[in-house]
């Protein structure tokens, strides 16, 4: 039996519906449950709004480049009460469209989707525009994300000048 025939099929419903609940559980605040969602070997980008898509972490300024610890680091930083940036939390809604699998390579996917965030706190409400890329495992046990890239398409921050949520 060749490589080829065991691979695993994948539906762009079945996409949609791993991108959906991580909006769900981003915009219901369990950020443990998020964490799931990844790999061990996961990393989760955003980088700044002046470098192109497919910058690198490594030669180039990100917002926010965690490998799996520092996202497990962030998100028990973001649950704790200390964490004055989200206590009391912001409210979000993620938004996600146009959804496509843009190619796969072996036990992996390359998924594309624009996205829309709105987060209220304090009285203001910001928006945050831009697309995911993810790269997908896809095993036995369904789908985990292995990377998350969030390319914002703004000219910067401001007026929001800060991302204190997990976009």
């Amino acid at each position: 039996m060749s490589a080829a025939s065991t691979q695993i099929e994948v539906t762009r419903d079945e996409v949609e519906d791993l991108m959906f609940l991580e909006a769900e559980l981003l915009d219901e605040w369990r950020l443990k449950e998020w964490l799931e969602l990844f790999t061990e070997d996961a990393h989760y980008y955003v980088p700044a709004t002046d470098v192109g898509p497919d910058a690198s972490p490594d030669t180039s300024l990100f917002y926010v480049a965690d490998d799996r610890f520092r996202l497990e680091q962030r998100v028990e930083r973001l649950l704790k009460r200390t964490a004055h940036a989200e206590y009391p939390r912001s409210k979000t809604r993620h938004l996600v469209s146009n959804v496509r699998i843009r190619g796969r390579t072996g036990d992996e996917l390359d998924v594309g989707a624009a996205v829309l965030t709105y987060r209220t706190k304090g009285g203001l409400t910001e928006t945050y525009i831009g697309s995911y890329r993810y790269r997908i495992e896809v095993s036995d046990k369904g789908l985990r994300i292995r990377e998350k890239r969030c390319v914002l398409d703004m000219d910067g921050l401001r007026p929001n000048g800060r991302i204190s949520i997990i976009l």
